[in-house]
């Protein structure tokens, strides 16, 4: 039987596994779509980057049960995909529709999910356990 949670963990959010890093992967697609150009030495590193971002959460430690990692890909590519697309919507957005000084908000909320999911990696890795 089905529930709702194994449905959103099908579709490769787990229920709280990678939700911060989700953010992170958001924003860096974000940000990749917002400013680099695809042969570049930048869109190469930053494509690398977000890859990584993409599918090493998926080995992290965690309580619950994982889902199958072709589903997590699923979703969290979905999800870069969506940042690719709504980074380079805002790009021809800006100055037009957008003050040009909206142009770093992406780098500024990248760097902030970055932060918070940094400190709640190193919680979960170093939260103390009672031994059995």
């Amino acid at each position: 039987m089905k529930t709702a949670s194994n449905k959103i963990a099908g579709l490769g959010f787990g229920g709280m596994i990678g939700i911060d890093t989700m953010f992170v992967l958001f924003f860096l697609a974000l940000e990749y779509g917002r400013a680099v150009q695809m042969f570049s030495i930048d869109g190469l590193l930053m494509g690398i980057t977000m890859l990584m971002v993409l599918t090493l959460p998926y080995f992290l430690p965690s309580g619950s049960e994982k889902p199958l990692f072709a589903n997590w890909m699923m979703g969290r590519g979905a999800i870069a995909l969506a940042g690719i697309l709504l980074g380079f919507a805002f790009k021809q957005s800006l100055g037009v529709v957008l003050p040009g000084g909206l142009r770093f908000m992406p780098m500024t909320f990248l760097i902030l999910a970055s932060m918070v999911s940094c400190y709640i990696q190193f919680y979960g890795l170093m939260k103390l356990r009672l031994a059995k």
